[in-house]
């Protein structure tokens, strides 16, 4: 029976942990399966009780650590080590960047055969000065000529590896799409959409804007507050806004909507565990990222019928329609982003329209059992 250790950055709450906990749970074929990865930050929502309503066993490495540090890298490298060694993988699989590094170099060390590694999102741009971004590449690249296969999220992902970051040949990046429980965004939504509404004393007539992630500065909130700025001196709709998550720009971000005097507008919800029980109370769904791979509040806006405006990064046009499920914007170009929000709030047979096409488009390219199928083939053909 193969063994795959499954290597993740940390256990917050994203995309990268409902895929190795999907993957861990449901991996079949006689496939066997352990899951490690690192500590959440403090900022951070847990994602550990994914993995417990999954009746899943895992390992949690506190040194392994969204920051650099070389003290604590080296403890988790060796913690690792000592992993693969008790439990002899066939495969390892590590997920986004610092699960990357640390567990492909220790699989190398330990001879492992086969080493796969997926880019949830990519960091060759926006997040580190130009010297930095030059080294993280350089680093890439030699991982990249001593693992079996690089796994992409999307099509556009591909290319950027590939073609536009030169990281590895495209013979070696295979391509498989996130992968998630999409049918609980569509159940009982009329009666959702009551609760959440009722829970914030919100009119029939009001228009719910949301945004949902990590609230650090790769995801450029501002934008998003700027924008419900625009749209309140722009319509005579009612509007409230929602900011659904936490991080270390929080203060900041507070601050500005203070600033901008819209603390009546503008609400921080922090960490939604149930964020099916969000999406029916929206009536539009942001994204103000500047780079991203492929982004799990999109899929899921999409599965709960809720129309899109968004900025045009990494993988997002091959997560929505254009002009069909979402309206988007260069993410330099910040005047059309608030214009494309104003539209959807004035136009409530617009958003009605986009929300017919979301859930069809998504429902068999973004299921968990698509994905599980997908790496099973992947597996079998890299152990063959």
């Amino acid at each position: 029976m193969p063994k795959v250790l499954r290597i993740i950055n940390r256990f917050n709450l994203g995309g990268p942990t409902y895929n190795a906990a999907y993957l861990t749970k449901y991996l079949g074929n006689g496939f066997e399966t352990l899951l490690i990865g690192g500590a959440k930050d403090e900022t951070e929502g847990s994602s550990e009780f994914i993995l417990k309503n999954l009746g899943l066993d895992y390992k949690v490495i506190p040194e392994m650590r969204r920051s650099i540090n070389p003290l604590l890298d080296y403890q988790a490298y060796n913690k690792i080590k000592d992993i693969i060694k008790e439990f002899k993988p066939d495969i390892v699989h590590t997920h986004a960047a610092k699960a990357g590094a640390l567990g492909r170099k220790a699989a190398f060390a330990c001879n492992v055969p086969v080493t796969v590694h997926t880019f949830h999102g990519h960091v060759f741009h926006s997040y580190f000065n130009s010297f930095q971004t030059w080294y993280i590449k350089r680093i890439e690249r030699a991982l990249a000529k001593r693992t079996t296969a690089i796994v992409a999220i999307s099509d556009k992902q591909k290319l950027e590896l590939t073609d536009e970051h030169a990281i590895a040949p495209k013979d070696k990046v295979h391509v498989i799409p996130l992968g998630f429980d999409l049918d609980r965004f569509a159940e009982r939504t009329s009666e959702k959409r009551i609760t959440f509404r009722k829970r914030y004393n919100m009119a029939d007539g009001e228009v719910a804007i949301g945004i949902i992630g990590r609230l650090v500065p790769i995801k450029n909130h501002k934008l998003f507050i700027d924008a419900i700025s625009y749209v309140k001196a722009h319509t005579n709709q009612k509007i409230r806004a929602f900011i659904i998550g936490d991080g270390e720009t929080r203060s900041s971000l507070e601050k500005k909507v203070n600033d901008l005097n819209l603390r009546d507008l503008i609400l921080f919800t922090s960490w939604e565990k149930n964020i099916d029980m969000v999406y029916p109370g929206l009536d539009i769904v942001c994204l103000t990222s500047l780079n991203e791979g492929t982004p799990v509040s999109l899929i899921e806006a999409q599965a709960a019928s809720k129309p899109i405006v968004s900025t045009d990064v990494g993988g997002i046009t091959n997560v929505v329609i254009p002009d069909k499920t979402a309206l988007i914007s260069n993410a330099a170009d910040e005047s059309l982003f608030h214009k494309n929000l104003l539209t959807l709030v004035d136009n409530r047979s617009m958003r009605e329209e986009m929300c017919m096409s979301g859930y069809d488009f998504v429902i068999n390219r973004f299921s968990y059992q698509r994905l599980i199928t997908d790496t099973e083939a992947l597996y079998k053909k890299l152990v063959k």
